[in-house]
């Protein structure tokens, strides 16, 4: 999980001043030190770090902090506003222009996750914004770049221009021109990397951008890269001047360095966020939530705008009417546990839940195969089997368990599991209308 290093020790900071009661200025202080070890050990440059502890502790002895009857928690409430503010302050939406179609440039070096991303921000702004984009080839260099960027494109159904290895420059050009004409109102360029900045990619970088005119010159940095991917950011947009930055791979072992350092060191705003390997595993970068979750505070909106878009309108009304009518069976037992997967890992899920340590997650140990499994359970059974599973004998299961490569107890245990869950959620479906669709997934959630 993303921070995981940093949230654990900045949590455990602030838990060692709640049991203080009233602070004294000194304590203060010590508890600000800490926090500055803690941002450092994260890989958050050091002039940003120096800055913000400054800002916090000027705050922080306040006479309104160490005279409150709850110190700690005013110092957790500077802290959250001083990160948000350090990240951005709000969320930073995409301008797209004047200009049909508009432009998105795409730079960064390479391994970090470009090419990839482009699919990702092409299949969600169609998605969210309704847009029609196309995806431009422009790394030329790179094996299997041009291929890859198809692949890509075809996964998200997004058409691909490309030309082989002409100049990246009359490529672009060739590219707007089609997207004109097949009333396309998006244009994101994938551009060439290398392992280091370089002379000869900068300039082409800037070529084509002279050309394009875009709305947006995005650059993608690999968050796991921590310092170096804030070197890299400050770079880059003394070269070219950034419009934002999209940083891949913010669900790994992320130390937080590049997010808590990038807005501060380039003055430009984290845009949008990979936080999977899944080409849907892209969200808009809100300051505020990421602040929230370094500290433990969970992030419900983030979780909610999952669900919602994991579980569809239509799904939760149908699903609503079967466990009513007591016709809820293994195939949509199996089909809820499918839809959880879209939201993501079940760590990523619990971390965003209010008051989960990231310390207490390190340790729960959840077996990620435990879908295919019951998958495999559930198909090896006959269509009546899944309708009725009171039917299922002895024999039965033991039968599922040899087609399912399983065991005879981990057919028991699935089973009971899909008892609970349906006796759990006609419990649910008598508390109130207003809180069905919420009350189904905490009782997903606590099958987990």
């Amino acid at each position: 999980m993303a921070f995981e290093g940093l949230s654990s020790k900045l949590q455990n900071i602030f838990k060692k001043l709640g049991n203080r009661g009233k602070l004294t200025e000194k304590e203060v202080k010590e508890a600000m030190r800490e926090v500055k070890l803690a941002l450092l050990e994260a890989d958050v440059n050091f002039t940003v770090v120096k800055q913000f502890v400054n800002s916090v502790s000027a705050r922080a002895v306040g006479s309104e902090v160490l005279q409150s009857l709850t110190p700690s928690q005013q110092i957790i409430k500077i802290v959250n506003e001083e990160l948000t503010e350090l990240m951005g302050g709000s969320v930073s939406k995409l301008d797209f222009g004047p200009r049909k179609p508009s432009v998105i440039l795409l730079a960064g070096l390479q391994g970090a996750g470009k090419t990839t991303m482009a699919g990702k921000l092409a299949a969600y702004l169609a998605k969210t914004q309704g847009k029609h984009p196309m995806l431009v080839a422009c790394d030329i260099y790179r094996p299997a770049a041009i291929t890859q960027l198809q692949v890509v494109g075809e996964k998200v159904g997004v058409p691909v221009y490309e030309h082989g290895t002409q100049d990246p420059v009359k490529t672009v050009q060739e590219a707007i021109a089609r997207a004109e004409h097949d009333l396309l109102d998006l244009v994101i360029i994938d551009t060439a990397g290398r392992l280091h900045i370089d002379e000869g990619m900068m300039e082409e970088i800037a070529a084509i951008k002279e050309y394009a005119r875009p709305a947006e010159t995005l650059l993608v940095v690999d968050a796991m890269t921590g310092q170096d991917a804030v070197n890299v950011a400050a770079s880059f947009n003394e070269k070219l001047g950034l419009t934002g930055v999209i940083l891949t791979k913010l669900d790994g072992d992320t130390r937080g360095g590049a997010a808590l350092s990038v807005r501060q060191v380039t003055g430009k705003p984290i845009k949008f966020s990979g936080v999977g390997e899944k080409l849907t595993d892209i969200e808009p970068f809100y300051p505020d939530r990421m602040a929230s979750r370094i500290l433990g505070m969970g992030d419900m909106l983030t979780l909610i705008e999952r669900a919602e878009q994991a579980f569809n309108e239509k799904q939760a009304q149908e699903l609503t009417a079967k466990i009513r009518e007591d016709e809820f069976t293994l195939e949509d037992f199996l089909e809820q546990f499918r839809q959880m997967k879209k939201m993501g890992s079940v760590q990523d899920i619990l971390g965003m839940m209010p008051g989960v340590n990231a310390a207490q997650l390190k340790d729960v140990e959840i077996d990620q195969k435990a879908t295919g499994r019951m998958e495999a359970i559930i198909s090896s059974m006959t269509p009546k089997e899944r309708r009725k599973p009171d039917i299922l004998n002895a024999s039965r299961k033991k039968r599922i368990a040899a087609g399912s490569g399983t065991s005879v107890q981990e057919v028991n245990r699935l089973l009971k599991q899909f008892d609970q869950s349906r006796q759990l959620m006609k419990q649910f479906m008598s508390k109130g209308k207003g809180k069905r669709r919420r009350n189904m997934l905490g009782n997903l959630f606590g099958n987990l």
